[in-house]
């Protein structure tokens, strides 16, 4: 019996029928060791196996010979491979005794003293003075680390299910940017933390930007209300930004019988129609 090392699998099992002089079929052979290329180079690995002639191997139903079973050893000390743990036999295993240490499971005291703890607040059923206060803590702890320089920001009632916030300071253009479009990013983003969390709506107010653009889509909408009134249907210009969203709430607080949508142009502009439910 006699350990082989190459550098390719096909190149051992040469070299091992040229040691014992007899063809490879002839050959009892154990792989200690498959050949690998690496990484650019590095971590390259040879082929490394102990062969033996079939007629003076000892192995017999899977029992390999106390020789062989010292060369392997030897070999895997040689070749410094990573030693691998087995795992012992599941089921000799008393299940009941090592639960906690295997799987670490909490037992049902633990776990219902965890959600019992007290530290999870439901937001939800929090008075909507408590949550407005609450709000204002966390968006001033936010803005406090971002580059804007901005006023300390207020957070009050607006109605029993609405939080006006509201913005001002130096770099109040900045957050509303180019038609509204920083503002209608931010209003987003806080709405759906605020209605996630507390179940409230948001009204946002940048240096009075939403109250300007309201009061230009009411002397807009003049028009169209006369067009609507004489015709029973009408349709709005291509509105820009938060336009076509504070558009579509006045039409339809003042139209709650007639069909009110927003439809979208080729090229992306959106405009509203308001017609009988009928015609749509």
């Amino acid at each position: 019996m006699k350990k082989i090392e190459a550098s390719t699998l096909e190149s051992a099992y040469a070299q091992a029928a040229a040691e014992f002089n007899c063809s490879v079929t002839q050959l009892q052979v154990e792989i200690i060791q498959f050949p690998s290329s690496g990484i650019l180079g590095l971590f390259k690995k040879s082929a490394i196996i102990v062969a033996a002639p079939l007629e003076s191997a000892k192995v017999s139903n899977n029992i390999v010979s106390p020789s062989l079973c010292e060369v392997i050893e030897e070999v895997t000390c040689v070749s410094q491979e990573t030693e691998v743990s087995v795992a012992p036999d599941l089921d000799e295993m008393d299940f009941e005794d090592k639960n906690e240490e295997l799987f670490n499971v909490p037992e049902d005291d633990e776990e219902e003293e965890f959600y019992d703890d007290g530290l999870e607040i439901a937001y939800d059923e929090m008075p909507i003075d408590d949550c407005a206060i609450d709000v204002q803590s966390k968006i001033n702890e936010l803005f406090a680390h971002a580059c804007f320089e901005l006023d300390e920001i207020h957070v009050s009632v607006y109605d029993e299910h609405t939080l006006l916030v509201e913005i001002s300071g130096a770099d109040c253009a900045l957050m509303i940017g180019k038609e509204g479009y920083r503002y209608k990013a931010l209003s987003y983003m806080l709405f759906n933390w605020i209605n996630a969390t507390y179940g409230l709506q948001l009204r946002l107010e940048i240096a009075e930007f939403l109250k300007n653009q309201e009061e230009s889509i009411d002397r807009y909408l003049v028009g169209v209300y006369e067009n609507i009134d004489r015709d029973g249907r009408s349709q709005t210009k291509v509105l820009d930004g938060v336009l076509v969203q504070i558009a579509l709430t006045q039409l339809r607080s003042r139209y709650p019988d007639r069909y009110v949508a927003i439809r979208t142009t080729r090229d992306g502009g959106k405009f509203i129609i308001i017609n009988s439910y009928h015609e749509f």
